[in-house]
């Protein structure tokens, strides 16, 4: 069996009083019991990045960038704001570029009646932009609060379950064939 992959699991919700953990908890626990992976949680409400663009890297960009590039994957975990994703994620994309070339993104998404596809259906093109690779396998939640008891969770376990098994294994591949083949030949952005 070749080396574990390096998953890393974006939280994209920075706001006070999120949901973002008790989804984020879920989801982690579920990605850190597959011997095939190591999980790394950057979480933006801890990043420190900052609001603008910036000429220069500031040290946070650059440890932020740091994991980033370190992973063999992504998992972005996204609530959904008036139809769309947070700015806080789109910031932290735009401050990074070649860290996601030739890598798969996976996503996890909450909110109301929609469960946040309309946030993960308009983060696909910004993603084929820094050359990602978007899997099709999604979790989503619709009307999340409603769905998760009193200790994180969910009350009805086997859809949310059995879809963060089909993405998780259609990520690994995506992730394996992609990791040899940068491993053979570097990506030409």
């Amino acid at each position: 069996m070749s080396a574990p992959l390096q998953l890393a699991v974006l939280v994209a919700s920075t706001r006070e009083g999120r949901f973002a953990d008790t989804i984020s908890n879920w989801f982690v626990h579920h990605a850190c019991r597959r011997e095939d992976l190591r999980v790394d949680v950057v979480d933006l409400a801890e990043a420190r990045l900052p609001a603008t663009l910036t000429p220069r890297p500031t040290p946070e960009v650059e440890r932020f960038a740091a994991r980033l590039d370190d992973a063999d994957a992504f998992v972005v975990i996204t609530p959904e704001y008036n139809h769309s994703f947070p700015a806080p994620l789109k910031q932290a994309i735009d401050l990074t570029a070649s860290e996601w070339h030739a890598k798969p993104v996976g996503f996890v998404s909450y909110g109301g009646i929609s469960g946040g596809l309309r946030a993960v259906e308009q983060l696909r093109p910004v993603f084929a932009e820094h050359h990602a690779v978007t899997v099709r396998e999604t979790v989503s939640f619709h009307r999340a609060w409603a769905r998760f008891d009193a200790h994180g969770q969910p009350m009805q376990p086997e859809g949310p379950n059995s879809a963060a098994k089909r993405l998780l294994d259609q990520l690994t591949w995506w992730a394996r064939a992609l990791r040899d083949a940068r491993a053979e030949r570097p990506y030409a952005a």
